[in-house]
């Protein structure tokens, strides 16, 4: 029985016979893709500004306080909006056409950052302007990647949300330098001015770039509130047992990104300055921008999925080393290796992708966003008052272990989860047409 997959633009392509494996997605499948391209180019637009955004408020209070408190609590801004957003606004993109919330949402934070411009606005005006852009960034980023599962079926996707893995690292650095080199050469106001021009950018991509495509979620007159919308979404779930556990696995970032946290201490503790701290920066996240397209491009779909908890107990247990109390050279190896091993995040975010059905896919993934966020957040905050206990290297060294611990016992969970026979089963909770051909779903991101 023959089975029908698409092309990049659209094409029908027939199979051969059950069993015959599909020809491999490559990087330029998913690039020949125009509404993928578009959405590429407005994510990349959007990430720059927020950092850029951030870094200039940050630098404006800074210099206007002279406080590092109140410049923290700005930065901070940038983060907890998070969790209101992710909890109760990222669902709107399951509601609401999902081109048509993320059109709205640069448009409402191009307003509001252009807003920013005028001169002599209160900092607490400025704060509190920060704040709603940050809460509006979570249903923009839920009905981005619900859309790229559309955009791109199959094993594109996997491709695809490597691509974006890889842009999202690389934007960050380059919106937080640019912020920085920005704000030197043409002060805080302009680059806000540049940062509100980016979301028009943005909007204009998604509208003339992007289809038109129906509410996943059937209209419903009698909404409830949002709070009971929201704990609806987290008993979804937490109340699956394998959505649960690709969760938990995807939020163990905030066990093997400590170093980031620690990143100064660290460096001062074996001696080096700002230059050891930057390089301590970048190699727990230059190694993931390398592995990131590889892994997606060579491992095949069902090694993926085998590999993801090993890989995520390595992805901790490597950290363990620095117990050793290494140098420089060997402690950025250390993390760089670690940082390698986190690509099973791709393998747990396509599974749980594929697993949730659309109309609820776009909530999903905002809780699943508000984990990782609030996640980092407090492990930073933790991590930074143990080092001044402990050494920086023990307490890398203990949360790498207590990661581990975590990954390994949910590594057994997912087997216990995960039967040979959950695909079919997997296929008719989400469609056919949304679970990718060739990823092999074992009763499940």
């Amino acid at each position: 029985m023959a089975t029908e997959d698409r092309g990049p633009k659209g094409q029908g392509r027939r199979a051969t016979a059950t069993g015959a494996v599909p020809p491999r997605a490559t990087f330029r499948d998913v690039l020949a893709v125009r509404e993928f391209r578009a959405l590429w180019f407005s994510e990349i637009l959007s990430i720059a500004g927020d950092r850029l955004a951030l870094v200039a408020l940050t630098l404006l209070v800074f210099h206007q306080t002279g406080s590092p408190l109140l410049a923290a609590a700005v930065y901070a801004t940038g983060y907890l909006p998070w969790v209101i957003g992710g909890l109760f606004l990222a669902e709107l993109a399951d509601r609401r056409p999902r081109r048509s919330v993320m059109i709205a949402c640069d448009a409402v934070r191009a307003v509001l950052v252009a807003i920013m411009v005028i001169p002599h606005m209160p900092i607490a005006a400025l704060v509190a302007l920060l704040f709603v852009i940050t809460m509006i960034t979570p249903p923009f980023e839920s009905a981005r990647s619900a859309v790229t599962a559309d955009i791109l079926p199959g094993e594109r996707y996997v491709l695809g949300a490597a691509v974006m893995q890889t842009t999202f690292l690389g934007a960050q650095v380059l919106g937080a330098v640019g912020g920085g080199v920005a704000v030197a050469f043409i002060g805080v106001r302009r680059s806000l001015a540049v940062d509100s021009a980016t979301f028009v950018l943005s909007g204009l991509l998604i509208a003339f770039g992007i289809r038109a495509r129906s509410a996943a979620a059937r209209p419903d007159t009698a909404q409830p509130p949002a709070w009971v919308r929201a704990g609806k979404g987290l008993r979804f779930v937490f109340g699956d047992p394998a959505l649960r556990i690709l969760l938990l696995l995807g939020w163990l970032v905030a066990f093997y990104t400590v170093p980031e946290g620690v990143a100064a201490p660290y460096a001062l503790s074996l001696g080096g300055g700002p230059i050891a701290t930057g390089l301590v920066l970048a190699s727990t996240v230059f190694a993931t921008a390398i592995m990131t397209p590889l892994f997606t491009r060579f491992v095949r779909a069902r090694q993926r999925l085998a590999l993801m908890g090993p890989l995520a107990v390595f992805t901790c247990a490597t950290l363990v080393l620095t117990a050793l109390r290494p140098g420089l050279a060997v402690s950025l190896v250390v993390f760089s290796l670690s940082a390698a091993f986190g690509v099973y995040q791709i393998a747990a975010n396509t599974a749980f992708v594929v697993r949730v059905p659309d109309e609820r896919r776009a909530q999903a993934l905002g809780i699943a966003n508000v984990g990782v966020v609030v996640g980092q957040g407090a492990a930073f905050v933790a991590a930074g008052a143990a080092a001044e206990v402990i050494t920086p290297a023990a307490v890398i060294a203990i949360c790498g272990g207590i990661g581990a611990v975590t990954a390994f016992v949910l590594t057994l969970r997912w087997r216990h989860v995960s039967p040979p026979g959950g695909r079919h089963a997997a296929k008719r909770r989400t469609g056919n047409a949304a679970a990718p051909k060739s990823v092999p779903l074992h009763g499940s991101s």
